[in-house]
Protein backbone atom coordinates (compact mmCIF):
# COMPACT_ATOMS: atom_id res chain seq x y z
CA UNK A 1 0.00 0.00 0.00
CA UNK A 2 1.50 3.22 -0.95
CA UNK A 3 1.74 6.30 1.38
CA UNK A 4 3.36 9.88 1.85
CA UNK A 5 6.22 10.31 3.50
CA UNK A 6 6.24 12.43 6.40
CA UNK A 7 8.43 15.68 5.46
CA UNK A 8 10.29 17.05 8.84
CA UNK A 9 9.25 20.51 9.71
CA UNK A 10 12.19 22.48 11.01
CA UNK A 11 11.26 25.04 13.43
CA UNK A 12 13.13 26.82 16.06
CA UNK A 13 14.44 26.04 19.82
CA UNK A 14 14.29 28.19 22.29
CA UNK A 15 13.79 27.58 26.03
CA UNK A 16 13.26 23.76 25.91
CA UNK A 17 10.48 23.62 22.63
CA UNK A 18 10.50 23.94 19.25
CA UNK A 19 8.49 27.06 18.47
CA UNK A 20 7.80 28.09 14.78
CA UNK A 21 8.86 31.98 14.08
CA UNK A 22 6.65 34.95 15.82
CA UNK A 23 6.72 36.01 12.15
CA UNK A 24 5.31 33.05 10.27
CA UNK A 25 7.98 33.64 7.68
CA UNK A 26 10.68 30.86 6.37
CA UNK A 27 13.12 30.88 3.49
CA UNK A 28 14.15 28.19 1.32
CA UNK A 29 17.61 26.06 1.99
CA UNK A 30 18.91 24.30 -1.32
CA UNK A 31 21.51 21.97 -1.76
CA UNK A 32 25.09 22.77 -3.94
CA UNK A 33 22.70 21.13 -7.47
CA UNK A 34 19.89 23.83 -6.32
CA UNK A 35 17.44 21.53 -5.40
CA UNK A 36 14.94 22.27 -2.64
CA UNK A 37 15.77 20.60 0.30
CA UNK A 38 13.77 22.20 3.23
CA UNK A 39 12.19 25.47 4.40
CA UNK A 40 13.61 26.74 7.45
CA UNK A 41 12.39 29.63 9.75
CA UNK A 42 13.16 32.48 8.79
CA UNK A 43 13.86 34.19 12.88
CA UNK A 44 13.04 37.25 13.32
CA UNK A 45 14.26 40.09 16.23
CA UNK A 46 11.68 39.25 18.31
CA UNK A 47 12.58 35.74 18.42
CA UNK A 48 15.83 36.78 19.36
CA UNK A 49 15.19 39.39 22.22
CA UNK A 50 12.47 35.71 23.54
CA UNK A 51 15.38 33.99 23.50
CA UNK A 52 17.58 36.20 25.39
CA UNK A 53 15.33 36.74 28.26
CA UNK A 54 15.13 32.86 28.47
CA UNK A 55 18.49 31.98 28.55
CA UNK A 56 19.32 34.79 31.41
CA UNK A 57 16.64 33.08 32.95
CA UNK A 58 18.31 29.78 32.75
CA UNK A 59 22.00 30.82 33.59
CA UNK A 60 21.97 31.56 37.32
CA UNK A 61 20.90 28.04 38.09
CA UNK A 62 23.01 26.41 34.75
CA UNK A 63 26.01 28.56 36.50
CA UNK A 64 25.50 26.97 39.93
CA UNK A 65 25.09 23.68 39.00
CA UNK A 66 28.29 21.10 39.88
CA UNK A 67 30.82 20.51 37.62
CA UNK A 68 30.54 16.86 37.35
CA UNK A 69 26.25 17.51 36.70
CA UNK A 70 27.79 19.87 33.66
CA UNK A 71 30.31 17.38 32.48
CA UNK A 72 27.72 14.52 33.13
CA UNK A 73 25.35 16.46 30.51
CA UNK A 74 27.89 17.08 28.13
CA UNK A 75 29.10 13.50 27.98
CA UNK A 76 25.15 12.62 27.81
CA UNK A 77 25.09 15.24 24.56
CA UNK A 78 27.91 12.61 23.24
CA UNK A 79 25.76 9.70 23.75
CA UNK A 80 22.80 10.69 22.24
CA UNK A 81 24.39 12.29 19.17
CA UNK A 82 26.31 8.86 18.65
CA UNK A 83 23.24 6.98 18.85
CA UNK A 84 21.68 9.36 15.66
CA UNK A 85 25.25 8.99 13.89
CA UNK A 86 23.67 7.99 10.87
CA UNK A 87 21.05 10.59 10.66
CA UNK A 88 23.62 13.29 11.12
CA UNK A 89 25.84 11.92 8.63
CA UNK A 90 22.47 11.42 5.80
CA UNK A 91 21.64 14.81 6.54
CA UNK A 92 25.19 16.54 5.98
CA UNK A 93 25.15 14.27 2.58
CA UNK A 94 22.23 15.96 1.92
CA UNK A 95 23.44 19.79 2.30
CA UNK A 96 26.40 18.72 0.44
CA UNK A 97 28.88 16.70 2.15
CA UNK A 98 30.79 13.75 0.94
CA UNK A 99 30.24 10.89 2.64
CA UNK A 100 33.82 10.52 3.89
CA UNK A 101 33.65 13.98 5.45
CA UNK A 102 30.14 13.95 6.66
CA UNK A 103 31.12 10.70 8.55
CA UNK A 104 34.66 12.42 9.92
CA UNK A 105 32.28 15.55 10.99
CA UNK A 106 30.02 13.80 13.34
CA UNK A 107 32.66 11.43 14.58
CA UNK A 108 35.07 15.00 15.60
CA UNK A 109 31.60 16.54 16.76
CA UNK A 110 31.10 13.40 19.01
CA UNK A 111 35.10 13.45 20.70
CA UNK A 112 34.18 16.92 21.16
CA UNK A 113 31.37 16.68 23.43
CA UNK A 114 33.70 14.42 25.23
CA UNK A 115 36.83 16.54 25.36
CA UNK A 116 34.71 19.57 27.30
CA UNK A 117 33.08 17.09 29.30
CA UNK A 118 36.42 16.14 30.87
CA UNK A 119 37.20 19.42 31.04
CA UNK A 120 34.35 20.17 33.12
CA UNK A 121 35.83 20.14 36.62
CA UNK A 122 39.52 20.71 35.60
CA UNK A 123 40.02 24.11 34.20
CA UNK A 124 38.94 26.28 37.20
CA UNK A 125 42.60 24.99 38.32
CA UNK A 126 44.31 25.88 35.36
CA UNK A 127 42.85 29.82 35.16
CA UNK A 128 42.19 30.28 38.63
CA UNK A 129 45.38 31.32 41.00
CA UNK A 130 45.82 32.40 44.69
CA UNK A 131 47.71 35.77 44.15
CA UNK A 132 50.83 36.83 46.24
CA UNK A 133 50.03 40.42 48.18
CA UNK A 134 52.01 42.56 50.13
CA UNK A 135 49.50 42.39 53.05
CA UNK A 136 48.24 40.04 55.76
CA UNK A 137 45.61 38.98 53.24
CA UNK A 138 44.57 36.21 51.54
CA UNK A 139 44.09 36.92 47.52
CA UNK A 140 42.06 34.56 45.12
CA UNK A 141 41.17 35.17 41.57
CA UNK A 142 38.28 32.56 40.44
CA UNK A 143 36.29 32.46 37.12
CA UNK A 144 32.83 33.04 36.46
CA UNK A 145 31.26 32.57 33.75
CA UNK A 146 30.42 36.13 31.74
CA UNK A 147 26.57 35.20 31.34
CA UNK A 148 24.87 35.22 28.04
CA UNK A 149 26.87 34.56 25.05
CA UNK A 150 25.27 35.14 20.96
CA UNK A 151 26.61 32.68 18.71
CA UNK A 152 27.02 33.65 14.84
CA UNK A 153 27.97 29.46 13.77
CA UNK A 154 29.88 29.02 11.05
CA UNK A 155 28.34 28.29 7.57
CA UNK A 156 30.52 25.13 6.69
CA UNK A 157 30.85 22.42 8.39
CA UNK A 158 27.63 23.27 10.60
CA UNK A 159 27.34 20.55 13.09
CA UNK A 160 30.88 20.46 14.20
CA UNK A 161 31.28 24.16 14.05
CA UNK A 162 28.27 24.75 16.59
CA UNK A 163 29.56 21.76 18.87
CA UNK A 164 32.81 23.18 19.15
CA UNK A 165 31.32 26.72 20.08
CA UNK A 166 28.63 25.37 22.28
CA UNK A 167 30.30 23.16 24.23
CA UNK A 168 32.54 25.03 25.96
CA UNK A 169 30.39 28.31 26.45
CA UNK A 170 28.17 25.67 28.82
CA UNK A 171 30.26 23.82 30.35
CA UNK A 172 31.78 27.07 31.71
CA UNK A 173 28.37 28.01 32.84
CA UNK A 174 27.25 30.27 30.44
CA UNK A 175 23.82 30.17 28.58
CA UNK A 176 23.89 30.49 24.90
CA UNK A 177 21.38 32.09 21.45
CA UNK A 178 22.98 30.69 18.17
CA UNK A 179 22.76 31.64 14.91
CA UNK A 180 22.61 28.34 12.76
CA UNK A 181 24.33 28.31 9.44
CA UNK A 182 22.33 30.08 6.96
CA UNK A 183 23.04 27.63 4.20
CA UNK A 184 23.18 24.67 5.87
CA UNK A 185 21.21 24.69 9.16
CA UNK A 186 19.57 21.31 9.04
CA UNK A 187 21.42 19.35 11.44
CA UNK A 188 21.87 22.26 14.15
CA UNK A 189 17.98 22.07 14.37
CA UNK A 190 18.40 18.19 14.28
CA UNK A 191 21.03 18.76 17.12
CA UNK A 192 18.53 20.72 19.64
CA UNK A 193 16.78 17.43 19.64
CA UNK A 194 19.31 15.75 20.78
CA UNK A 195 19.81 18.39 23.52
CA UNK A 196 16.31 18.10 24.28
CA UNK A 197 16.60 14.50 25.12
CA UNK A 198 19.51 14.57 26.85
CA UNK A 199 19.33 16.37 30.36
CA UNK A 200 20.16 19.55 28.81
CA UNK A 201 18.10 22.45 30.80
CA UNK A 202 15.15 24.64 29.14
CA UNK A 203 16.84 27.95 28.09
CA UNK A 204 20.86 26.96 28.45
CA UNK A 205 20.89 26.51 24.11
CA UNK A 206 18.77 27.98 22.27
CA UNK A 207 19.28 27.95 18.17
CA UNK A 208 17.34 29.86 15.52
CA UNK A 209 17.80 29.67 11.83
CA UNK A 210 17.50 33.09 9.65
CA UNK A 211 19.30 35.35 7.76
CA UNK A 212 23.02 36.78 9.43
CA UNK A 213 22.36 40.30 7.73
CA UNK A 214 18.77 40.52 9.30
CA UNK A 215 20.25 39.34 12.85
CA UNK A 216 23.34 40.37 13.17
CA UNK A 217 23.04 43.90 14.36
CA UNK A 218 20.30 42.58 17.28
CA UNK A 219 22.94 39.64 18.35
CA UNK A 220 25.40 42.36 19.30
CA UNK A 221 23.50 45.24 20.19
CA UNK A 222 21.13 43.51 22.84
CA UNK A 223 22.28 45.21 26.16
CA UNK A 224 21.78 42.02 28.11
CA UNK A 225 24.18 39.69 25.88
CA UNK A 226 27.37 39.66 27.78
CA UNK A 227 29.20 38.30 24.80
CA UNK A 228 29.45 37.52 21.36
CA UNK A 229 30.63 34.65 19.13
CA UNK A 230 30.96 35.82 15.32
CA UNK A 231 32.74 33.04 12.83
CA UNK A 232 33.22 34.00 9.60
CA UNK A 233 35.71 36.57 7.23
CA UNK A 234 33.66 39.67 6.47
CA UNK A 235 35.42 42.82 7.68
CA UNK A 236 32.24 45.13 7.58
CA UNK A 237 30.75 42.30 9.51
CA UNK A 238 33.23 42.54 12.46
CA UNK A 239 33.46 45.77 12.44
CA UNK A 240 29.80 46.54 12.85
CA UNK A 241 30.01 43.79 15.69
CA UNK A 242 32.59 45.81 17.57
CA UNK A 243 30.96 49.32 17.18
CA UNK A 244 27.41 48.16 18.58
CA UNK A 245 29.05 45.69 21.29
CA UNK A 246 30.75 48.49 22.90
CA UNK A 247 27.44 49.92 23.92
CA UNK A 248 27.43 47.66 27.00
CA UNK A 249 31.28 46.50 26.81
CA UNK A 250 30.05 43.44 25.26
CA UNK A 251 32.80 40.89 24.90
CA UNK A 252 33.49 39.86 21.43
CA UNK A 253 35.50 36.75 19.95
CA UNK A 254 36.20 36.74 16.63
CA UNK A 255 36.73 32.83 14.88
CA UNK A 256 38.11 33.14 11.12
CA UNK A 257 39.32 29.34 10.55
CA UNK A 258 37.76 27.16 7.81
CA UNK A 259 38.50 23.66 9.54
CA UNK A 260 36.86 22.93 12.54
CA UNK A 261 38.40 19.21 12.58
CA UNK A 262 42.03 20.78 13.22
CA UNK A 263 43.54 19.74 16.74
CA UNK A 264 43.74 23.47 17.62
CA UNK A 265 39.54 23.57 17.25
CA UNK A 266 39.88 22.34 20.82
CA UNK A 267 41.32 23.55 23.92
CA UNK A 268 40.64 24.49 27.27
CA UNK A 269 41.21 28.32 26.18
CA UNK A 270 38.41 28.38 24.22
CA UNK A 271 36.10 27.95 27.79
CA UNK A 272 38.52 30.61 29.13
CA UNK A 273 37.45 32.80 26.18
CA UNK A 274 33.98 33.16 28.14
CA UNK A 275 34.61 33.50 31.60
CA UNK A 276 35.81 36.42 33.86
CA UNK A 277 38.14 36.62 36.63
CA UNK A 278 36.49 37.56 40.46
CA UNK A 279 39.03 38.47 42.76
CA UNK A 280 38.23 38.14 46.69
CA UNK A 281 40.69 39.94 49.30
CA UNK A 282 39.98 37.73 52.63
CA UNK A 283 41.83 38.89 55.96
CA UNK A 284 44.66 36.33 57.17
CA UNK A 285 43.65 36.92 60.80
CA UNK A 286 39.83 35.99 60.64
Amino acid sequence: MSRLDIQKTYKLYIGGKFPRTESGRYYAVTNNKGNLIANMCLSSRKDFRNAVVIARKAQGSWANATALNKGQVLYRIAEMLEGRKEQFVAELMVQGETNKNAELEVNCAIDRLVYYAGWSDKYQQIFSSVNPVASSHFNFSNVEPVGVVSIIAPENQSLLGIVSLIAPAIVGGNTVIVLASETKPLTAISFAEVLNSSDVPGGVVNILTGKKEELLSHMASHMDVNAIIYCGKDENQIKNINELASNNLKRTIFYKKGDWTSSNSESPYFIEKMQELKTTWHPTEV
